[in-house]
């Protein structure tokens, strides 16, 4: 009790303004340590205690309220008016027996609600799961230790670790900043990210003006933080705000609103013909008293209910759903279920190169010292390979090797990776995959274990921007203790620090043959598309030049330069050429060199050999349309800043593309969120870039974006297929009414001359074939296997409709034959009509019934395709076949149990009766092969869909 009193209290609460107290009273208010944090005990506690770190602006919807609201719907309202219509025929009648209309009515009102509130609930479930799967998270420290957690486990007092590219979890009150800068646009509206202070603010200010604290829904552009967590929840800044909003539905997706539009224009044309039906039947019927015209009025509601798909929308949110799960298991994670459409409809795709289209796995390649050129073989993180001579004097004794050692070894002390084998095998570094590059190539030298026993770090002078480069100060233990600084950095500046050069195991001057040939080398490396880095050193004569910082870089001895390659990854060029197939682009934009980007595009096949890449400074050169020229053409973007991305991403869009675009720093937001599809990298991507992106990649790999691409392309054609099913299957039982009233006596059920109203159907069976095989089979075909090759064809337009006029077309002609095929049926038992029978009209109307149910179990099989065979991957869906299987029995059961006789009008079937059924039925079958065959014959092929 205690416990709910301070939840309610924390939630309810105005946030306190922290900044104007001192920072070790806040921690000590919150009974926190800043240098250990909290133990996970007290961290359980204060979770339970004050809840999860969670917005709420509503309190969630109650079970009762969610089944009731499975009413709400007006076919709902109309099957209920069917009911009261049911019973006031009842007592008309003298209540003899049960009224059993009414209660079948009801049964199939109960079950329609069951089945759309599970429906509905496994929908939900399976977007919570997804939500769980792409939680923000936080870096804090619990007992003592620097652990990560998801942020709606933050408590108070925890004490947050913030670095660039983390999304602040909660409010919280800095303890330390170095060089902290936040975006807090969200919160404040100031466009500039905010320089943060953990000092005391002496007099209240505004919000924007707040630098010792940080708040929950900002994020980090710039440098690091400590922060102790005083608010969480609704006991934040932005709680206060969500106090404020009144809970807001979510927007419908396009295809939601396209079948909510088709739903409306449907229910109406259908609510017409259900009037011009009952028009008809009473103007062509004799009426014998009220009886009659409650059947006539019962018969129009339940038809008008039965031609409309009200389940639709549960269906297309459980589908959806179930299909973004699925891609989720392929590591592409959807965030929202609207994504799913837009991303089958990519047809650009723009996409970082490190680590997404290559392994980000960078190796050296080659090494360039005064003796000889190198090339090493093997590629990543694995270090098996050799070192292959390509010029001067290699193998295992000549100069170049001792000049090989230096290098690599040098590369290696001068960085702060490290390279170690999992128990699993598997070889992973930590840090910078540059500097691993150095420490695979030592072991692949076999040189490591030696250099780790000779030299021991003392001092390190950090790499910065300015500098390019790196120095690490190390004893050498083979010589005494002597001192020696290690560099490493890019090689024209490093060669203006250097006056030596080794060759062999000489040092001589490094002149200007000397420095030539170096540059040389350098610009041999560049040519081929390699990253560069020098490596030098210098021994220290004297202890007191340490106190010289950067000082030290100068005199250096020169050992070599090594061209490094992140190598494409092979499954991505596979990926990209099943992308071109499907008329997607495939744009390659990226922060490296120009050269570096054109090699590696034209290996994945983005471009042709000799392509040049256009960089951001081209870019900027360029007036509005002749950028827009520009982008219609070049595929390869180099040296670009994150404002490039975003003028592309304008542009493509201007130019009525869909575009996805990839991204996983900071900067890279913007664009994210202004893509039809942004896309965050799992592994690399900054918790900003996550929550700005639809869409994120748990293993940062190209080839996941197409296969996401073809899931929902896949999705897409599901969804087609159950609409085209549905709306068929609907509109055969419209017509078969509509039809068997018109011409009754064409097929003998006028009865038999006498003018008494006869129906084809009665209002039970109606309501009977719609519960049946309407959610069940739908349901299965949404989560059909692909029978269509989906990329095959270039993207959807965005303007395209999900039911276009060629599915319309197609609707109507099944259902016409559904319809025509079942009072046929009937007709072959009636006496009369087109072919003498001899049966009883309740016969030959259980004859029609069945055969209409059948139809529409075999019209699933037509569904699956528009241009396939239905025979073509028959058994591929198991869920399909036990949806039929399950319809088939329950359609045996209301024919031949006594007790559902009586409910539903039906009489038991001789077996020739039932395959007579089942003969008639299968013509629609029969019916859309020939349909299919000649559309393959002449090439008739679907909107956007590239003829094989």
């Amino acid at each position: 009790m205690k416990g709910e009193e301070s939840r309610r209290e924390l939630v309810s609460a105005t946030p306190d303004d922290y900044s104007l107290r001192a920072t070790e009273e806040v921690v000590n208010h919150f009974a926190s340590d800043s240098q250990r944090g909290l133990t996970s005990t007290e961290a359980a506690k204060r979770l339970l205690e004050y809840g999860g770190n969670e917005l709420r602006a509503v309190a969630p919807i109650p079970l009762w309220r969610r089944l009731l609201s499975q009413f709400q719907d007006p076919l709902v309202h109309l099957l209920l008016g069917a009911i009261v219509i049911a019973l006031i025929a009842w007592v008309i009648d003298g209540r003899e027996g049960w009224p059993i209309d009414a209660i079948v009515i009801l049964m199939v009102v109960l079950a329609n609600a069951t089945i759309g509130f599970v429906q509905e609930a496994r929908a939900a479930d399976a977007v919570a799961a997804l939500a769980r799967m792409t939680a923000a998270s936080s870096s804090v420290l619990r007992d003592g230790e620097r652990t990560r957690i998801p942020s709606g486990e933050l408590v108070p007092g925890d004490i947050l670790l913030l670095e660039e590219g983390d999304a602040v979890g909660a409010d919280g009150r800095l303890i330390s900043t170095a060089n902290l800068r936040v975006q807090e646009a969200s919160l404040t509206g100031e466009s500039e990210a905010v320089l943060k202070d953990a000092a005391v603010l002496q007099s209240p200010s505004p919000l924007a003006e707040r630098f010792g604290m940080v708040f929950r829904g900002t994020a980090v552009v710039q440098g690091t933080g400590r922060a102790v967590v005083t608010g969480t929840g609704m006991r934040t800044e932005i709680g206060a705000i969500a106090h404020m909003l009144d809970a807001s539905k979510e927007d419908a997706t396009p295809l939601q609103k396209e079948v909510e539009r088709v739903g409306r224009a449907l229910g109406t044309a259908v609510v017409a013909i259900a009037v011009i039906v009952v028009a008809t039947v009473l103007l062509l019927s004799d009426i014998d008293g009220p009886s009659d015209v409650i059947s006539v009025l019962l018969m129009g509601v339940s038809l008008a209910v039965a031609a409309v798909p009200e389940g639709l929308p549960a269906i297309l949110s459980l589908v959806l759903a179930i299909g973004v799960q699925r891609m989720a298991k392929r590591n592409a994670v959807v965030k929202t279920l609207s994504s799913v459409e837009t991303l089958g409809s990519a047809s650009v795709i723009c996409s970082d190169k490190t680590g997404t289209l290559t392994r980000s796995e960078m190796t050296i390649e080659r090494i360039m010292t005064a003796s000889g050129n190198s090339r090493f073989t093997g590629v990543g993180y694995v270090p098996i390979g050799k070192l292959e001579v390509e010029s001067g004097e290699g193998g295992p004794q000549g100069p170049a090797r001792a000049e090989q050692i230096v290098v690599l070894s040098g590369g290696s002390m001068a960085g702060n990776a490290a390279l170690r084998q999992t128990e699993n095998g598997v070889w992973e570094i930590q840090g910078d995959p540059t500097e691993a590059a150095f420490l695979v190539g030592e072991r692949k030298l076999g040189i490591d274990d030696r250099r780790k026993q000779r030299f021991e770090r003392v001092a390190e002078i950090p790499f910065t921007s300015d500098r390019k480069m790196m120095s690490t100060i190390e004893l050498d233990h083979e010589h005494g203790g002597q001192r020696i600084v290690v560099t490493k950095g890019a090689p024209d500046v490093l060669m203006t620090h250097c006056t030596s050069i080794r060759v062999g195991m000489d040092v001589v001057p490094f002149d200007a043959g000397q420095r030539a040939r170096a540059i040389a080398d350098v610009e041999r490396l560049s040519d081929e598309a390699l990253r560069t880095l020098a490596v030098a050193y210098r021994p220290l004569m004297d202890v007191d030049e340490l106190e010289e910082g950067e000082g030290l870089e100068r005199d250096l001895i020169f050992a070599g330069t090594v061209g490094i390659i992140d190598p494409p990854r092979k499954e991505a060029a596979v990926a990209i050429s099943e992308a071109r197939r499907a008329g997607i682009r495939v744009i390659m934009i990226t922060g490296d060199h120009p050269r570096t980007a054109s090699r590696i595009a034209a290996q994945l096949g983005i471009v042709d050999d000799g392509a040049r890449a256009l960089t951001g400074a081209e870019l900027d050169a360029m007036d509005e349309t002749t950028f827009a020229a520009a982008i219609r053409t070049v595929s390869v973007y180099a040296r670009v800043a994150p404002v490039h991305k975003l003028r592309i991403v304008d542009a493509l869009q201007a130019d009525g593309n869909v575009v996805a675009m990839t991204g996983d720093g900071v900067n890279d937001a913007p664009a994210l969120k202004a893509a039809d599809i942004g896309i965050a990298m799992g592994i690399n991507g900054t918790e900003v870039t996550k929550e700005a992106a639809r869409m994120i990649l748990a293993d940062d790999n190209f080839a996941t974006i197409v296969d996401a691409v073809r899931e929902g392309r896949a999705i897409f054609e599901n969804i087609r297929k159950f609409l085209r099913y549905l709306l068929s299957s609907n509109i055969g039982e419209v017509l078969t009414v509509f039809l068997g009233v018109i011409g009754a006596g064409v097929i003998g059920l006028d009865g038999a001359g006498s003018g008494e109203l006869v129906l084809p159907l009665l209002a039970t069976q109606i309501l009977w074939i719609n519960l049946i095989t309407d959610s069940g089979p739908a349901l299965a075909m949404g989560i059909d296997p692909q029978t269509d090759d989906a990329m095959a064809r270039p993207p959807r337009k965005s303007d395209e409709h999900a039911i276009d006029a060629r599915m319309w077309r197609s609707v109507a002609e099944i259902g016409l034959v559904m319809a025509l095929a079942t009072l046929l049926t009937m007709d072959i038992h009636l006496p009369g009509g087109l072919i003498e029978g001899t049966q009883s009209l309740e016969q030959a109307r259980t004859a029609g019934f069945t055969a209409l149910v059948f139809a529409q179990l075999f019209n699933c099989f037509n569904a699956r395709s528009e241009t396939r065979s239905a025979f073509s991957h028959l058994f591929t869906n198991k869920w399909l076949w036990a949806a039929v299987g399950f319809s088939v029995i329950l359609q045996i059961t209301v024919v031949n149990l006594s007790i559902l006789n009586t409910a539903f009008g039906t009489l038991p079937l001789s077996l020739d009766q039932w395959l007579l059924c089942i003969a008639m039925s299968s013509s629609v079958l029969w019916f859309s092969e020939i349909r299919k065959w000649i559309g393959r014959r002449y090439n008739e092929s679907p909107p956007n869909v590239v003829a094989a």
